[in-house]
């Protein structure tokens, strides 16, 4: 199965992502939020991303100024935005990014199954809740599978594809081929909590937050120091602040439900959430983000 035509449900950063990475492979997309002013964020998203993607070409010299605008406007021009579920039923797979709640989810995911065509898959973002559950809920267990991007979408390679107790091989095989599409890195992972990619992340963010803690060191030194030993490009703390912390939290709970005290929960993650600050969609996490 090839997919001709696509769909975003949720137009935060990681859904104006999402839409970003299709629309520039040539791939028409849908981008869906509840109401106008998330889809001219995540609009805006995709517009920075592809400036950003397009700017690195006419440096290298791959293509003039004038060729690189005209193709910023190609690309944003294959993102449609829409509050409800119109062209919804042209689509070949739809995936959903919305918050990491199982119950707003399964709305979503029913909403999708009588929105799109009966061939089309149905595809969920979160980055460590169950597939099967999800596919439970819906009349197309088979076609329902994980596809989970990392941001920032545009630029990050890695996508797992997530396979439920009842996602079909052919499932599989197209979610697979629409990665390779997107010049994306797919790895195929069963449904267990966490997947690979965040068991690696909370397990590793886990030891540092305690790490900090304990002996008192301030999170920007531990910022600088993994940048500075080259450990990752971004510190654990930074990177908090990209992904959410109201996310990693919930990651936290979720593995550490499953696996157990080897997974530790920060108390000033859970802090920081309860006062709001979540990090740079909100303005403040562990660092201050304007504008």
């Amino acid at each position: 199965m090839f997919v001709f035509r696509a769909a975003v449900v949720g137009a935060g950063t990681m859904g104006g992502e999402i839409a970003q990475a299709i629309a520039s492979a040539d791939v028409p997309v849908v981008l869906r939020d509840v109401d106008s002013a998330p889809l001219e964020q995540g609009l805006a998203t995709a517009r920075r991303a592809t400036e950003r993607q397009l700017r690195g070409l006419v440096k290298r010299e791959r293509m003039t100024e004038a060729q690189a605008a005209t193709e910023l406007e190609a690309i944003i021009g294959r993102i449609r935005a829409t509050t409800g579920y119109e062209g919804f039923g042209d689509v070949d797979l739809a995936i959903e990014a919305v918050p990491e709640r199982m119950d707003v989810k399964h709305e979503v995911f029913a909403e999708l199954d009588a929105a799109t065509p009966g061939h089309a898959i149905l595809a969920s973002n979160t980055s460590g809740l169950s597939i099967s559950e999800l596919a439970a809920g819906t009349t197309r267990p088979d076609r329902v599978v994980g596809m989970h991007f990392f941001l920032p979408a545009s630029v990050m390679r890695l996508v797992e594809v997530v396979e439920g107790e009842a996602t079909s091989e052919e499932t599989v095989q197209a979610v697979v081929g629409f990665a390779q599409q997107l010049r994306k890195q797919p790895i195929r992972c069963l449904d267990q909590a966490g997947f690979v990619v965040n068991r690696i992340l909370a397990a590793g963010l886990g030891e540092l937050w305690r790490a900090q803690a304990e002996e008192g060191l301030s999170f920007e030194h531990v910022d600088e120091t993994v940048r500075e030993a080259k450990a990752a490009p971004m510190g654990p703390f930074e990177l908090s602040d990209w992904i959410g912390l109201d996310t990693l939290l919930h990651l936290a709970e979720h593995l550490r439900e499953f696996y157990g005290e080897r997974f530790h929960i920060s108390a000033e993650l859970s802090e920081r959430v309860a006062a709001g600050d979540l990090g740079r969609k909100s303005g403040r996490g562990f660092y201050e983000h304007g504008g």
